[in-house]
């Protein structure tokens, strides 16, 4: 497999891999599994099925669907066609999936027949989408003649293999859509490069090889999730797919299909701990990995006892710069609560306000540099400019800035080297894996017209890292059947955003938000609030 870390384009994985070796298992779901060479050509067809379709060099290609291999194949078809894939998280609401749509210039949108009926009332909106390949229509795809038009799944696999627009490693590959922390989601721009040196990266530290089997738990559309497919097509593995409705899903999937390697966010691993995880799993779950949080020392704890022989990996990244840092897993009964040092290939550096290196465990703001950082954020360049930056201190025969990444945490660095995460600089809220905007809930709350003002707050919390506490005055006039009540809103809530973004609790509040001496709502007051009124629930 050697000649598969030659590559630079991230469509390359998959053509390299097929190349070598065709007839290996590449994806399995449920009960299908797909070797390289038919995957491989499935995405060649794809590819030529965009180009048919007229899709010019860059053009944005919607993924709208659970993790199967449709998603796959129109992802990695979409690079080949020289397009650029946009995968959209399948929990999302309509809404939601349009401003996606609109921000980023969708073209073409891959979807389900259901999804894209719950779509219809939006998608006259989306002046630039074009086109609906519909993955599981069997003859003519639902809807009208109007825009846009739908194409059967099977008719995008039909042509020949057209050659698709010439790209380089610089040029874009991905918009990845994470929320701000001031409103609507940023669309993180990366490239080939950023995704490719990632999957080698990544695919280094964990020891991926061609007779791995990684499970794909995490949704696609997140950067972990999608790396598994990048760091198992670089190393010629088998990856599955998984959509679970429970923990225990997950658990039968790792000993059906003997999995050697799984990644998940703390929230999973809490449940996880604790089932009774069967005797021999250890024989070939090689390495268990978590991200998108800390991982309770308990929690490790537990899995460590339950699973003796696998390796834990404790890692932290940016969406922004796909990955920075990882615990090699011999340190993790010295240094559980560290998040390590910087991947291969990166550097990952502690700095003060000024820009100059802070001393040993003294906090400073985590930035990093290194052929992972990303573009930027599409269509949003003051967010960009505050987040991307030059890296100060370089020597003076450089003429041009190098571009870090800042990433608004505070860290520290022990003498060893070994980093520590303090905090977030911003108000993020992190649950269940998921990065939420205050700002988002905020706007969808008010959206209903049943408060008068409100707070969305994260409140730290045992299982889901945060829980979002909903702080609302009741609006005049806002209801004819009565008063507000925290039922009443919490429906809202529920009808109007996904699962991850619905808040663990509403307090309705007769008097107005208490302020701060500038005037805005005073959010440190409100969190010691919400924080007694969580506890007191649970």
């Amino acid at each position: 497999m050697s000649a598969i870390w030659s590559t630079t384009l991230l469509h390359e994985l998959l053509l390299r891999s097929a190349a070598v070796v065709p007839d290996a298992p590449a994806l399995t779901y449920q009960n299908q599994t797909l070797p390289y060479g038919d995957l491989a050509t499935a995405a060649e067809r794809f590819a030529d099925g965009l180009l048919r379709l007229g899709v010019a060099r860059g053009e944005r290609i919607g993924i709208y669907v659970e993790k199967r291999p449709e998603f796959v194949v129109a992802a990695f078809g979409a690079l080949a066609a020289g397009a650029v894939f946009v995968p959209i998280n399948p929990v999302l609401k309509a809404e939601q999936v349009a401003y996606i749509l609109r921000d980023c210039n969708v073209r073409v949108l891959v979807t389900s027949a259901p999804r894209f009926t719950g779509l219809a009332p939006v998608l006259r909106d989306c002046h630039d989408l074009r086109h609906a390949v519909i993955v599981d229509a069997e003859g003519d795809a639902p809807g009208d003649a109007a825009v846009p038009a739908t194409v059967a799944w099977r008719e995008m696999l039909a042509g020949g293999s057209l050659r698709g627009h010439r790209v380089i490693d610089e040029d874009l590959a991905a918009i990845l859509y994470t929320s701000g922390s001031t409103g609507r989601p940023k669309g993180v721009m990366l490239s080939h490069r950023n995704m490719t040196t990632g999957a080698r990266s990544v695919a280094q530290y964990l020891e991926n090889r061609a007779s791995d089997t990684l499970l794909a738990a995490l949704p696609l559309s997140f950067d972990a999730g999608f790396s598994q497919l990048t760091t198992g097509f670089h190393a010629g593995a088998r990856v599955v797919l998984i959509n679970y409705l429970l923990p225990k899903d997950v658990l039968n999937a790792v000993v059906r299909e003997r999995v050697t390697g799984l990644t998940a966010v703390p929230p999973l691993w809490i449940q996880l701990a604790q089932l009774r995880w069967p005797q021999g799993v250890g024989e070939h779950l090689r390495y268990f990995a978590n991200t998108g949080g800390r991982m309770p020392l308990e929690t490790l704890k537990a899995l460590r006892a339950a699973l003796p022989g696998s390796k834990p990996y404790l890692m932290y990244g940016l969406t922004e710069a796909f990955r920075a840092t990882y615990l090699p897993p011999e340190e993790a009964d010295r240094r559980p609560d560290s998040i390590g040092k910087a991947i291969p290939n990166a550097e990952v550096l502690v700095l003060r306000e000024d820009g100059s290196v802070c001393a040993d465990n003294e906090p400073g703001e985590l930035v990093q540099r290194g052929a992972l950082v990303g573009m930027g954020y599409w269509n949003d360049p003051d967010k960009t400019a505050e987040r991307y930056r030059p890296l100060p201190g370089r020597e003076a025969g450089f003429v041009r800035p190098e571009i870090a990444v800042f990433s608004g945490d505070t860290v520290r660095r022990d003498e060893d080297g070994f980093l520590y995460f303090i905090g977030r600089r911003d108000e993020m809220i992190k649950t269940s894996g998921y990065r939420v905007s205050p700002t988002e809930v905020e706007e969808g709350v008010y959206a209903t017209e049943l408060v008068g003002e409100c707070a969305a707050l994260g409140v730290e919390h045992p299982v889901l890292g945060q829980a979002i506490v909903l702080i609302a005055t009741p609006r005049e006039g806002g209801l004819d059947s009565g008063p507000l009540d925290e039922p009443t809103l919490l429906a809202a809530c529920k009808a109007r955003f996904p699962a991850y973004m619905v808040p663990a609790r509403v307090v309705i509040r007769p008097e107005p938000l208490p302020r701060n001496p500038n005037g805005k709502i005073d959010r440190k007051r409100l969190i010691e609030e919400a924080a007694s009124l969580l506890v007191s629930k649970t």
